[in-house]
């Protein structure tokens, strides 16, 4: 049967703008009939992906995200090495079409046209391929041949992708399905958005001829305790690094430090709302995962919000458990609210 990792995670944010719509106002959400902050999943995922938590302890099993393979692994490296702008240009696009259609945009520039239409995620594995490529066609002065540019690999996935998944429309025997999953982060309690007013002031404004400030604007901002779920799937991790099992403990262990410490990135300099998680739940079992967000349908109106939430997130646990029968075998608690668990006794039970 399948292990399951399960994380839930309270984390109290200051007042700040860290994921925000196309409006520049905080993202929100409506549950349990109020209007609730949100933190997209997609934003977590990426501040978690290139922090500096996650890369130093997952230093060269990590991959890009990009559109911009034949632009930055081939094109540039094969012209600057003296390679003529024809030959490296079809390198280029030969090397790209194999992760995705290249863009075809008559007005556009060379290299905007050598990128691919969408997103792609490469395995570091597969990285290192085209750059050997790559120097192979400098040294001989060609293009690659068809073979050659068969640059995908199932084998010596990233963590990151065996983690988060990869999808490639042209390609689907190379997709991967994500072992992790990774629900929004909603405050637990109704929330009002407010509008911070500023001004920037010109150093050199004398104010002989203008007193007032050089900038005004406006921006949105609120604070939340958010919970957070995340789900892994152990098994599955462990098929997609290729049944490397110690790699994937020390996986698991990085994406749940990192996790816990590591704040989205959205106006920090403005806010400088950064949080560690106040109370985080880890549990290991077979059964069915399950979320422990109905915990906070009624949203959390209790002055002492951190540990009615601590409380209300138990209490929906032991309810399932009454209800369902043992959900999970076995968990582990940090509450620093209390001062009781730490992280080092998490990361250990998380990556048994």
């Amino acid at each position: 049967m399948t292990t399951f990792i399960q994380l839930h995670l309270l984390t109290a944010y200051a007042p700040a703008n860290l994921n925000r719509d196309d409006s520049g106002r905080p993202k929100t959400a409506y549950m349990g009939g109020v209007e609730r902050l949100r933190v997209s999943s997609q934003s977590l995922k990426r501040a978690w992906r290139v922090s500096e938590t996650f890369e130093d302890a997952m230093d060269g099993y990590i991959g890009k995200r990009t559109r911009r393979i034949g632009v930055d692994y081939v094109f540039r490296p094969m012209t600057s090495a003296g390679i003529a702008e024809k030959t490296a240009k079809a390198a280029a696009e030969k090397i790209a079409a194999q992760f995705g259609k290249v863009k075809n945009d008559k007005n556009a520039p060379v290299e905007k046209n050598l990128e691919i239409e969408q997103i792609v995620h490469v395995s570091q594995h597969e990285i290192d391929l085209i750059k050997s490529l790559v120097a192979t066609l400098i040294a001989e002065n060609r293009e690659p041949t068809d073979n050659e540019v068969k640059l995908l690999r199932k084998e010596k996935r990233s963590v990151d992708m065996a983690m988060f998944g990869r999808m490639l429309a042209s390609s689907p025997e190379f997709n991967v399905e994500a072992a992790c999953q990774v629900s929004h982060a909603l405050g637990v309690s109704a929330v009002t958005i407010e509008s911070d007013f500023f001004t920037a002031v010109d150093d050199l404004n004398n104010k002989e001829e203008d007193a007032g400030s050089g900038h005004l604007g406006e921006q949105g901002f609120a604070s939340a305790l958010f919970y957070t779920y995340i789900c892994i799937s152990r098994d599955l991790l462990v098929e997609n690094l290729g049944g490397d099992e110690e790699l994937a403990k020390r996986a698991i262990a990085a994406l749940t430090e990192t996790a816990l410490t590591v704040s989205p990135t959205g106006k920090q300099n403005s806010f400088a709302s950064r949080a560690y998680a106040t109370y985080a739940l880890a549990e290991r079992g077979n059964r069915q995962p399950r979320s422990l967000a109905a915990a906070f349908f009624q949203p959390i109106r209790d002055p002492d919000q951190i540990a009615a939430a601590i409380a209300c997130l138990k209490q929906q646990r032991d309810s399932f458990d009454r209800v369902y029968g043992d959900c999970t075998d076995d968990h582990n608690e940090l509450n620093v609210q209390k001062g009781e668990g730490s992280l080092a006794e998490l990361l250990a039970f998380v990556s048994q």
